[in-house]
């Protein structure tokens, strides 16, 4: 059981962000980002998107550094990927 986050490579809103996801559960995911102060808004279908400026300290608090292709097989491998529906 594992928190996960890539590196803050994706750029939007002016900033800087990182992907942060269990390789369990999202109530191991939503506990983690409540624990570190990470606003509930910025929960997006199965990851949060956290801003660069929060990057060491989530990781000093417990999160995994790995590379974005691997947060992506991680939320696969544990059924939790959800992808964003087509609009229309």
């Amino acid at each position: 059981m594992a928190i996960l986050i890539d590196p803050p490579d994706w750029p939007g809103h002016g900033r800087w962000w990182s992907h942060l996801v269990s390789d369990t559960s999202t109530d191991e995911l939503h506990a983690f980002a409540a624990a570190a102060g990470i606003p509930a808004r910025g929960f997006e279908r199965d990851h949060y998107d956290v801003p660069q400026e929060y990057y060491d300290r989530l990781v000093a608090a417990g999160a995994r550094p790995v590379s974005s292709r691997d947060v992506v097989s991680a939320l696969h491998a544990a059924g939790l990927r959800r992808r964003k529906r087509p609009a229309g």
